[in-house]
């Protein structure tokens, strides 16, 4: 791709040299690669680097680039996004937005709860639940790692098919339907378990959502942890005035 601006246009440099790198990002040929350095830009622009800086700053702001000191600038992955409206399962989201998730890794276990879990789900610490873990993403990479229990009354037994949408599973092999979900956004950072799994440097900045799911009689059915690369992941929230 040409790189080149008009000196002669009343529109400011670094707005024209910010267009042109809006362009770039939109060129298949530069998706999630690094952009030319600095000093290249610069140079066939026939800008100041301050200039160009001054464009850049605005991208990465946005979340269109991301910039590593000493190693370059690249485009950035566009971001998964969920709405506050909509509690599908993650593979039912992510299939109404025409994303292709692959599953890197899927772990079943029985495990006795502990005194937060028990008291959510109303049960005798002594109890086993079913404790579901995937890590879950695109085919360039994972970006979030999930952690299910399920209350012991819906009857799962670990032999499903987890490729399938959960409540979907929940609704046709357990009859168990969802009604309800009640959701907690934090930010954190990444320990090393977390950072290990996203490929992300321990400290690195994640979101925690949790979400807390109930069936139509208002009883607990899965208390779900997902830990999600805030470079990957963006959560917006829909609100409508009545009345």
């Amino acid at each position: 791709m040409k790189l080149s601006i008009d000196h002669k246009s009343p529109i400011p440099l670094h707005i024209q040299a910010e267009q042109l790198i809006r362009e770039m990002i939109k060129d298949p040929a530069y998706a999630t690669k690094f952009l030319p350095n600095e000093v290249e830009m610069a140079k066939q622009l026939a800008i100041s680097r301050t200039t160009l800086r001054q464009a850049l700053n605005k991208l990465v702001y946005e979340g269109l680039l991301i910039r590593k000191k000493g190693v370059g600038t690249r485009v950035a992955e566009a971001s998964v996004s969920s709405k506050s409206n909509n509690w599908l399962s993650f593979s039912q989201e992510m299939e109404a937005r025409n994303i292709p998730i692959k599953n890197f890794e899927l772990h079943i276990s029985w495990e006795l709860p502990d005194e937060k879990l028990a008291h959510f789900f109303d049960i005798d610490q002594q109890k086993k639940v079913l404790k579901l873990e995937r890590l879950r993403g695109r085919t360039e990479g994972p970006f979030v790692y999930f952690i299910s229990y399920f209350h012991p009354r819906v009857g799962m037994t670990g032999e499903e098919d987890f490729k399938r949408p959960l409540y979907e599973i929940l609704e046709q092999e357990h009859s168990v339907r969802v009604n309800l979900s009640k959701e907690e956004i934090s930010a954190r950072m990444a320990d090393k378990f977390v950072a290990d799994k996203l490929d992300l440097e321990v400290g690195s900045p994640i979101l925690l959502r949790k979400r807390f799911v109930f069936d139509q009689a208002d009883r607990p059915v899965e208390y779900n942890l997902g830990y999600y690369r805030a470079d990957s992941f963006v959560y917006t929230i829909e609100s409508r005035r009545e009345g």
